[in-house]
């Protein structure tokens, strides 16, 4: 049996790498990347989902799995310029931040964050607190970037951001990771974020900052910038509060099947 070659070993050894962290982030992943998917397409607007209030772009998604490492990264269009480029970091980030300020009784989510996190409030200077990794957002081969095979799977990116469309991830009373949104408003990010946990049967928020209990955006803020509650969010200019609103007290539904 004729040896291989030192290229085509080492083809080899990176092959089976793949394959094995490929592996290991499914054993650990709050769910696949076609369930991601798919509850995705079903909760933004382009792809057949219900209205969110604000740009109504496509969206990138990213799971993390709770020791924060990525274990699933995709996006609603049918390619990945479809939605903005930048949204992939900041969902991943978002999961990050979600699932590392969260425990297994209590629940923040990045919209939780926003007012705490401005200049004279508790959390200021969080952002800074855990910091990307350039190699792993900027390292692998961008045809991958979103598929199965994305070159952040079964690392730490890290990140913290504290704006909405990031939520932890509950199931069987125990936090099992992180979900974050991005590509549009911060706002309409949370309102597709709270449609995709539902639909991926994560929602059971143990207890939150909210008068529900739960890790729900509250737009609370005041005319001086700060929050009545502490935990507020700004809002944005389109209709996503109402939607939040409506969604929280169930007059439209969380979660509708695609139509493609």
């Amino acid at each position: 049996m004729r040896a291989l070659t030192f290229p085509a070993s080492v083809a080899l050894v990176f092959a089976f790498g793949a394959a094995s962290v490929q592996q290991a982030c499914a054993a650990t992943c709050p769910a696949t990347h076609d369930q991601l998917t798919t509850a995705l397409r079903a909760s933004v607007k382009p792809s057949g989902g219900p209205p969110n209030g604000g740009l109504e772009n496509n969206e990138w998604a990213a799971l993390v799995a709770r020791d924060g490492t990525v274990c699933a990264v995709t996006f609603s269009g049918s390619k990945a310029d479809d939605q903005w480029p930048g949204s992939r970091a900041i969902a991943a980030e978002k999961a990050n931040t979600a699932n590392a300020f969260s425990l297994k009784g209590f629940a923040l989510s990045t919209a939780n964050l926003y007012a705490s996190a401005q200049p004279g409030g508790t959390l200021y200077g969080a952002q800074a607190s855990n910091p990307v990794s350039a190699v792993v957002l900027y390292s692998g081969d961008p045809s991958q970037f979103g598929g199965p095979a994305d070159p952040m799977l079964g690392k730490h990116l890290g990140g913290v951001i504290v704006f909405g469309g990031g939520l932890a991830l509950y199931s069987n009373d125990e936090i099992v990771g992180g979900l974050g949104l991005s590509g549009d408003t911060s706002c309409a990010d949370h309102n597709i974020a709270w449609r995709v946990r539902h639909a991926l049967g994560f929602d059971h928020v143990p207890a939150g900052v909210t008068p529900d209990h739960n890790d729900g955006i509250i737009y609370d803020m005041l005319p001086d910038k700060t929050s009545a509650s502490g935990y507020g969010h700004i809002t944005c200019k389109g209709t996503e509060a109402k939607i939040a609103e409506q969604i929280r007290a169930g007059i439209i539904p969380l979660w509708a099947k695609p139509e493609h």
